[in-house]
């Protein structure tokens, strides 16, 4: 396979030193073809896929994929934990304060002054997490009418 031909999730999970299953390769699938989406959104996404799987199994797949860096979690103060197949760049993150909506913000381009802190105590930052409330486009003519 040559540098420029796509992986695929099995090569990505023998990659991350994972064992291959049909749900986890399901489970990696429904992420990337999801939006930001919740455990239970996963869940259906895998049965779909592959049939029978618990909520558990679930939970321990997308513990396992996060910690190898093939998904990430985001979880938006007072909403559930969320999860993105977008993985090794520094995007953020904008929240409907309405509904819950959520959708990819660039980090700025060049020079990013979210990886600049005030004081950063000594620590290399590679990574910054930010998140922008508002209201999103469907919410705000709900409420302006």
């Amino acid at each position: 396979m040559t540098a420029s031909q796509p992986s695929t999730p099995a090569e990505e999970l023998r990659g991350a030193g994972l064992r291959v299953t049909a749900a986890r390769v399901a489970l990696l699938d429904t992420v990337r073809d999801g939006d930001h989406l919740g455990v239970e959104a996963i869940a259906s996404g895998v049965r779909d896929r592959v049939g029978h799987i618990s909520l558990q199994a679930v939970y321990e797949a997308l513990h396992a994929l996060t910690a190898a860096g093939l998904v990430r979690r985001i979880e938006p103060p007072g909403s559930p934990a969320r999860f993105e197949g977008r993985v090794g760049d520094n995007h953020h993150h904008v929240v409907c304060r309405s509904c819950g909506d959520v959708a990819d913000v660039d980090c700025a381009v060049g020079e990013a002054p979210c990886l600049t802190a005030s004081d950063d105590h000594g620590f290399s930052i590679d990574e910054a997490e930010v998140i922008y409330w508002g209201l999103c486009p469907g919410c705000s003519t709900a409420r302006s009418s």
